[in-house]
């Protein structure tokens, strides 16, 4: 991504925002959502199937959900999110969808314009986020109903659209669709900034009256929306009176016709991160690994083969990864006729394996792999070679072909019959790893302390992606559960109060989505609950007026 240049200077009076959000996929759209006056109450012509939850909505139906105490009402609840607070904004949007019920949400919409807290919404494009950039016929895991967004039904917007059993399911493409219309259906056009890329958030402090804020690199102050107030002494101090002295200072450019590029400089009171997770794909660090001929995106493959790079005449393509996007991978190559290589560390009968977790009727395409990876291994072949060993590569080669139109099942595994409108020129390499690429198109696998060289078309590395938070100091890091480790959204994501959102070791910085766990949709939106309640509870508190429903930033 192109950098907002180093001689560009921002504008002397930057305007000062209660909140930005950097971000504006459907994490970003929900919160705009409720920081615009619209609040969920209860539906008193719903009734809840958890009893005990019911009785605690109904002590204090006058009051909005946002106003009410989120630790009391998330408690006992479980579902899958470690975030309580996405747990219980799930339950009541899609109330027992665990168990396969599609029942009406127990929630009303009313919107109160006097609630409306000023925000801008940045995105690098309009609204949707990566949605925009995902292939249109692929399906989503998620039901399509799961991936809505409160107030506004997902079929009215789709039209109803039907595909026979997995007709619930969508393509990203109609939910790019639905995000773009959501946005302009709820009248939130104005809190929205497109084509915007941030490259820098800074932590600032208000000065005395009349001088300009200056960079803090620590994390103190409250966080709190209002007017802040001067410093002590020096003017480096922040006041913590309740008031808010902190600032970020937002800083980019936006895109406009011709490729210019023209920078902003904005001051936030609170910082929202709504990035995703898609911005940086996690390598192998194998050697070779920045050869021309690996890749580490499924739309690459797409290319290739649209192209006629690709065919069943070509070496095999070698997919790394057991995750959704390398199944994805497969099926596109195995429907174009091309041989696949699956290279994976687990066994295949590893209960984190993400199939196990997919219902067979809904999630056919993937079940189809997974047999595949269980049924077509190569662990029922013969010799493997070490690539320095001569003939190598024509020995393994010769394995693969003879492993490809015959594949054998591996015993236990799947029934007899597994096998049936499977794709025969796929091996799958179960507990295996990829050690090197070498430039003349070989690629190294060792498992089962043996190695084997294959000669290849292309290698994919579908093992996951990362965020990319460079516009943030020390990209973040000191912002994770373990701030010794890269933020990772599996592994190590943003440390947060578990009922506002708010980072552990930043007030005023907030996170949601992926940067915090929760990689579907259905659970992002808990995120927009708990920092829209956090905001507004801060404002009543201090009892500050709230906007009219207009930004006057744009």
């Amino acid at each position: 991504m192109p950098l907002l240049e180093d001689t560009t200077l921002p504008q002397e009076h930057p305007p000062t925002v209660p909140v930005v959000i950097i971000g504006n996929g459907p994490s970003g759209i929900c919160l705009s959502y409720l920081l615009s006056g619209h609040k969920p109450y209860l539906d008193t012509a719903t009734v809840h199937p958890n009893p005990i939850l019911y009785r605690k909505l109904q002590e204090t139906k006058h009051l909005s959900v946002t106003e009410q105490d989120l630790e009391y009402l998330s408690e006992g609840l479980e579902g899958r999110s470690r975030n309580p607070v996405a747990v219980l904004f799930d339950t009541l949007l899609h109330p027992n969808a665990d168990f396969g019920y599609e029942l009406p949400p127990v929630l009303q919409w009313r919107r109160d314009k006097q609630q409306h807290i000023p925000h801008l919404v940045l995105g690098r494009a309009t609204p949707g986020g990566a949605w925009h950039a995902m292939e249109g016929s692929m399906l989503t895991i998620s039901l399509g109903i799961w991936m809505e967004l409160p107030g506004v039904n997902y079929r009215d917007l789709t039209h109803g659209k039907h595909r026979d059993v997995t007709s619930d399911r969508a393509t990203p493409e109609e939910i790019s669709s639905y995000y773009r219309n959501y946005v302009k259906f709820k009248g939130l056009q104005n809190n929205f900034v497109d084509n915007t890329y941030v490259t820098s958030v800074q932590k600032l402090c208000r000065e005395h009256e009349g001088e300009g804020p200056q960079e803090r690199h620590g994390g103190q102050g409250d966080g709190g929306l209002g007017d802040g107030v001067g410093f002590h002494g020096n003017g480096v101090e922040c006041l913590n009176n309740g008031a808010g002295g902190a600032l970020w200072q937002v800083r980019g450019y936006q895109q406009v016709q011709d490729d210019t590029h023209v920078p902003f400089s904005l001051f936030a009171e609170n910082v929202v991160l709504a990035t995703g997770a898609s911005d940086s794909p996690v390598r192998l660090g194998a050697e070779g690994e920045d050869l021309p001929f690996v890749f580490h995106s499924t739309s690459d493959l797409d290319l290739a083969v649209s192209q006629q790079k690709l065919d069943m005449n070509s070496d095999p393509v070698l997919i790394v990864g057991a995750g959704l996007s390398a199944a994805d991978a497969v099926l596109c190559a195995c429907n174009s006729h091309i041989r696949v290589l699956h290279v994976f560390r687990k066994s295949v009968g590893d209960s984190d394996l993400i199939f196990k977790q997919l219902p067979k009727t809904l999630y056919p395409e993937y079940h189809k792999v997974y047999n595949m990876m269980c049924s077509q291994s190569c662990t029922n072949t013969a010799p493997s070679s070490a690539l320095n060993r001569p003939q190598a590569v024509s020995i393994a080669s010769s394995v693969c072909a003879k492993m490809c139109p015959k594949p054998q099942l591996a015993a236990g595994n799947v029934a007899a019959n597994a096998s049936v409108g499977l794709f025969p020129d796929y091996t799958s390499f179960p507990e295996h790893c990829l050690v090197s690429f070498q430039s003349d198109m070989k690629c190294l696998l060792q498992g089962n302390n043996s190695l084997k060289a294959f000669k290849i078309s292309m290698a994919l590395v579908l093992i996951g992606t990362n965020p990319n938070l460079f516009f943030l100091k020390g990209q973040g890091q000191y912002l994770g559960q373990d701030p010794t480790k890269p933020i990772s959204c599996r592994q190590n994501p943003i440390d947060i109060h578990p009922y506002t959102f708010e980072c552990t070791r930043e007030p005023g910085l907030f996170a949601m989505g992926p940067l915090v766990g929760d990689n579907f949709v259905r659970f992002l939106k808990g995120g927009a609950l708990g920092i829209a309640s956090c905001l507004l509870k801060r404002l009543k508190k201090k009892g500050a007026l709230i906007g009219n429903g207009e930004n006057d930033f744009i």
